[in-house]
């Protein structure tokens, strides 16, 4: 934690003080880190444009690394990104990585996944910022959520994967840690999803609406601990934040959601991001000769944290 005594001859709007001190805080990790209420003023979370004055006090729960990332490399973004991406799988076509909770699939930062997956293919000898084609993202994962996301290396495999991923043709299976314990153990679930744009959030429906999307989620209890249910989830459908809305219908949200889940208990059990996993995907059978090696192949990321302390006990 840093703490900053304010110290400037007038008024000035508390992004622009924050920018002025450390450099590598954009407009977009300012954002970000306002959400996540690590900036504090005078003790209160309050708006960027908020005027400061000379005595103020500024606590700032954001990385060293992050606020002294101010030597910013010139060039594209994806030569800015932290750690190369962590692999799970790489081919001529396609690279299959395991994204962190809490780094975004892509957007204005520098540190996203697909910056973090170009840095791996240049540190590889496989992409300059030059080339013709610069690989793409074929699906996404919410920033809180873990797991397996495929990235496409041609522009045939974009086209196919996101396709596949388009017809359901590629198995997603999740692990999850549920706030209650779902009845029955096992089921699957459906309805509608509605989307509310104003307030960035879904909701699940019995009957079908305008505007709203047929959804169905498949789930199987691995095992329970004390409040908490692990599952393995199976996305028959992939809507925005199918999961996390579908297990919150049912009373049973996602531990570590805070659009969706218990607030209360994530604070509790100390959870920054939601217990969520891409864990497994697994490959149609590929009629294309140049991916027809992919077809029924399954891919595993490694099991999260909680997986094991759900089944030991240790978190309830």
């Amino acid at each position: 934690m840093k703490i900053l005594k304010v110290k400037c001859l007038a008024p000035t709007r508390l992004d622009n003080y924050l920018t002025q001190q450390y450099p590598a805080l954009t407009p977009g990790r300012l954002n970000k880190a306002l959400r996540e209420n690590k900036i504090k003023l005078n003790g209160k979370k309050q708006p960027l444009s908020t005027r400061v004055m000379a005595g103020d006090e500024i606590k700032l729960f954001i990385l060293d690394d992050v606020l002294d990332a101010d030597r910013r490399v010139e060039g594209p973004a994806w030569k800015n990104a932290r750690t190369p991406a962590q692999v799970v799988y790489d081919c001529p076509q396609i690279l299959i990585v395991n994204k962190p909770a809490g780094v975004a699939v892509d957007g204005p930062e520098d540190d996203t996944l697909l910056n973090r997956a170009l840095l791996h293919l240049n540190k590889q000898g496989e992409y300059k910022e030059n080339d013709l084609y610069t690989p793409a993202l074929c699906h996404r994962l919410d920033t809180g959520t873990s797991g397996l996301v495929i990235i496409a290396k041609t522009p045939e495999a974009e086209e196919l994967f996101l396709s596949a991923i388009k017809n359901r043709e590629v198995q997603k299976t999740y692990l999850c840690v549920t706030f209650g314990r779902p009845m029955p153990p096992d089921a699957t679930l459906g309805g509608y999803l509605l989307k509310d744009a104003d307030r960035g959030i879904v909701k699940i429906v019995e009957d079908k609406q305008p505007g709203a999307k047929e959804v169905e989620t498949r789930y199987e209890t691995i095992a329970v601990s004390g409040r908490l249910a692990l599952l393995k989830v199976q996305l028959i459908t992939g809507r925005t934040h199918q999961i996390r809305a579908h297990m919150a219908s049912i009373g049973c949200p996602i531990l570590g959601d805070s659009k969706y889940g218990n607030n209360s208990a994530n604070r509790e059990l100390k959870l920054k991001y939601q217990a969520l996993c891409a864990w497994e995907l697994t490959m149609p059978r590929f009629t294309q000769p140049d991916f027809a090696f992919l077809s029924g192949k399954t891919f595993h990321a490694p099991k999260p944290w909680y997986y094991q302390q759900v089944l030991d006990g240790t978190l309830k």
